[in-house]
Formats: C-alpha cells, structure tokens, sequence
C-alpha cells in the first residue's frame, strides 16, 4: 500500500510537531550537569581539547581568573602573520604559496624550496581524467560548496591506495599536496556549472595557467575574459593568506581533526570541514554581511548618521531588522575582543581600491557599524560587550569590488583554508592517536517497552 502525497506531508507536519518536544533540552540541563555548551567554558574560553603547533590567536589574557581584552593577535607557526603579511607585499610577490609551505610542512622555504613547491602544485592542479564532466558538469549544485564537499568524496575513487593500514607519511602529504592543488580547479568548474544550469548562462572552462600563482589562476579561470589586474591579484592573495588557518579550535579544523581521529581518509576528513565552513556561523558569515548591508543600505536614508545607523543596529539585535536573527554579522569573535588582526590588515589595504572603484561610501559605513554595534549590541542584550569586527566583516566588500559574485565568497575561503586543514590532518594523524570522544549526559531515559498491540 503506497501513501498519498498528501497524506505523506501530513504524517510528516505533525510527526514534526511531537518531534519538537522530545529534542527541545531546556538549558537549564546544562547547567545543572555542568556541560559546557559548544565546548565553552563559563568565561567564554575555550575547552582545551588538544595541543597543536600549526596556528594560534590571542584575543584577550586572563587576570584574577577573568578575561581581559587586548588586541588580537594570529600566528601562523609562531611568526606572527602581519609580519607574513609585510614580508611578501613589500617584496611585491604572491603570499599565499608561501603560506601554504610554512603551515604544511613547518617552516618558511628559502627560494629553491618555494620555487620546486609552485612547480609541483602546478603539476597537481590537474584533474583527473573526465572528472569534471562525471562528477561536477553531470550532477551539478546550486551550492558551490556541496559541490566541493562531494568533489572531494569523489577524489577517493580515483585514489589507488585511499586507506592503507600502516601510516605513509610521504602519500599522505602527497595526497595533501594534491588537494591543495586541486581545490581552485574543483571551484571554478563547479562555479562554471552552476552558472549554466541553474543561471542559464553559457558554459566556460578554463584551464590554469604556468607561471600563475593561485590566486592569478582562480581570477583567471572563474572570468570568461580571463582578465584580472595586479592589485587584484595582490588583494586576492592577501585574503587567502589572512583566511589559511585560524587555530585547531575553529569548527572546521576541529571537524577535519575530530574525524581523522576516527582513522577514516583524508577526503572524508577534509569533506567535513567543507561542510562545517559551509554554515553560516562560520566560513558562510562573509555571506550573511553582505546580505546584512543590503538591508541596513535599505533601510537607513543616511548612511553618515550615527543616531540612524545606531537605531537600526539595535532593531537588528532585537531581531525587529535585518536577517531577522538577531546577529550583526561581522561583529563578534571567539577570541578576539578588542580588534581581529586579519579585519585591520584587509581593511587598511581596501581602502585604495575602495576609492577607486567608487566603494569608499559602503567600507565607510562598515566602519560605522563597527564602531556603533557595541553598544548598539549592549543595549539589546542588557549587558556590556568586549566584540570587534572579525574578517569577515570586510572580506565580502573585497570580494564585491574584485567582482567576485557572492557564490564564490564561501567556496574562497575553503580554497585558502586547505593548507591549514591539511596541517591539522597531518598532526592529528601522527600525533592525535586516540579517538576524539566527547561525553553527553544522558536524561529523561525512564521509559518502559510497551507491546506494538498496546500502543496508542
């Protein structure tokens, strides 16, 4: 006996409904078992659940076992990244295969080991043979980062030894290496699919370029001129270099660590951090701002009004504007408290290309909200708040005067964040040996078994 379409939505609306209270946990189960929600301790700190030499950020220092905000700082193996930063711009090179080098293999390259590294990534960017027209071009996404997620599942069919019981040190880099490669590619065709069959626009695939460092060929194989400036490329590069890694505690380094700890594959492993940086509340942030700004530019008559601007920041906090949430997006970081290093690198260095292509009115207004959402916040909640912009913030106005369509804002900071990721694979490979494991209290568990014939 089959059901009707209609009698299936039914049993599902008010299955829903029962549902509803059986996963609805009053909070105040959490406190009584002491559980630390989203594995936060009281003070807002982190639980400690590893040790790690690939990254590190400081945000605040503790005094009399209290939080104290200080200005942020991020490190990429112990250098700190605005020294990074400084060292390749003033140099006048791309950064990011650099960065890539240092947070893979542990160190800075001098110029011979940078330059065999460029060389073998340019050999890995290729795909494997009519892998994009069977597993991108023949079951495209709407979103491009399910596409990548189930690209790199995919990449495991074509791998000869995917699990191998003895740990190989050298294939798992090489397989790293491949990934790191690869992922531009994988993003531009998935770009050039969903374009053609949910955009009803023509088709272009484009094949990278020798000589091009990852940023030049991303700019080169997403446009259908191919063309891009040297400051765009410069720029790009600056954001895949701030967006490399953030710290084995961010969700999707911590996804990627949590399930390699289990000893599944690398593409399993990687898949899922693709998957964590997808949401909203961590890499698709860059998203919402920019959706945020729509409704602030609309709903606010004067952008250089500060009563204005702070009156509609509230109406967003107490969810009455905007997304409806009650979040102001940009604004607010896990660690940081007084400023984001990367936010005042990228914002410091738009600013030149913000004057030029007539964006200068909207980084403007950014500033403002960055500087009246505190309180705007404050109000709202009831209580004081140390909250800064975060990356953010200013990472999709970038993107915006790059010309880089919003679908692509997410899928860039996967692209840029592989090399952290796959730093983290590796340690927690060689060095993780145990399961990750967390506890969950169990409650509300006294039920009896009740006969199928008794059941009402």
């Amino acid at each position: 006996m089959s059901v009707s379409l209609d009698a299936g939505r039914e049993f599902i609306r008010t299955r829903a409904e029962e549902l509803r209270s059986q996963i609805t946990i009053d909070k105040s189960q959490f406190e009584k078992h002491d559980v630390k929600r989203g594995l936060r301790n009281a003070d807002g700190t982190g639980v400690m659940a590893g040790v790690t030499r690939i990254g590190s950020t400081q945000g605040y220092y503790m005094r009399d076992g209290e939080r104290r905000p200080m200005e942020g700082k991020l490190y990429y193996r112990g250098i700190d990244v605005s020294e990074i930063v400084q060292g390749f711009l003033s140099d006048g090179r791309p950064g990011y295969e650099e960065t890539a080098y240092l947070l893979i293999l542990g160190k800075l390259p001098d110029k011979a080991e940078l330059a065999t590294f460029c060389d073998l990534l340019e050999d890995f960017r290729e795909l494997p043979d009519h892998f994009s027209e069977d597993m991108i071009l023949a079951a495209p996404s709407v979103n491009i980062m399910n596409k990548i997620a189930r690209s790199m599942l995919a990449l495991y069919s074509y791998d000869d030894a995917p699990e191998t019981d003895e740990r190989n040190l050298e294939k798992e880099l090489d397989r790293a290496l491949h990934l790191l490669a690869r992922t531009p590619v994988i993003v531009a065709h998935a770009f050039a699919a969903k374009r053609h069959y949910f955009d009803m626009q023509g088709l272009h695939l484009h094949r990278s370029q020798k000589g091009y460092s990852m940023a030049e060929n991303f700019l080169h194989t997403v446009r259908d001129d191919n063309s891009f400036t040297a400051e765009e490329a410069r720029l790009l590069d600056l954001c895949m270099v701030l967006h490399a890694e953030h710290g084995g505690g961010n969700n999707s380094a911590f996804a990627c660590r949590v399930l390699t700890s289990s000893g599944t594959d690398i593409y399993s492993a990687i898949s899922a951090a693709i998957g964590s940086l997808k949401g909203p509340r961590h890499g698709g942030a860059n998203e919402k701002v920019m959706e945020m700004f729509a409704h602030i530019k609309k709903g606010v008559k004067d952008w250089r009004d500060e009563d204005e601007v702070s009156q509609y920041l509230y109406k967003i906090a107490m969810g009455e504007a905007g997304t409806g949430d009650g979040l102001i997006y940009g604004m607010g970081h896990a660690v940081y408290t007084v400023s984001d290093p990367r936010a005042l690198i990228l914002k410091d260095l738009a600013r030149s290309l913000a004057r030029r292509k007539g964006f200068l009115s909207e980084l403007e207004l950014m500033e403002l909200v960055e500087k009246l959402a505190p309180d705007a916040l404050g109000r709202a909640k009831g209580v004081s708040v140390d909250i800064c912009a975060n990356v953010d913030m200013y990472s999709g106005l970038v993107y915006k005067m790059l010309g880089i369509p919003e679908d692509l804002y997410t899928p860039l900071f996967a692209i840029a964040r592989m090399a952290g990721w796959c730093a983290h694979r590796l340690e927690e490979v060689w060095s993780g040996g145990r399961i990750i494991r967390p506890a969950y209290k169990a409650i509300g568990l006294d039920a009896d078994y009740v006969p199928l014939a008794d059941r009402v």
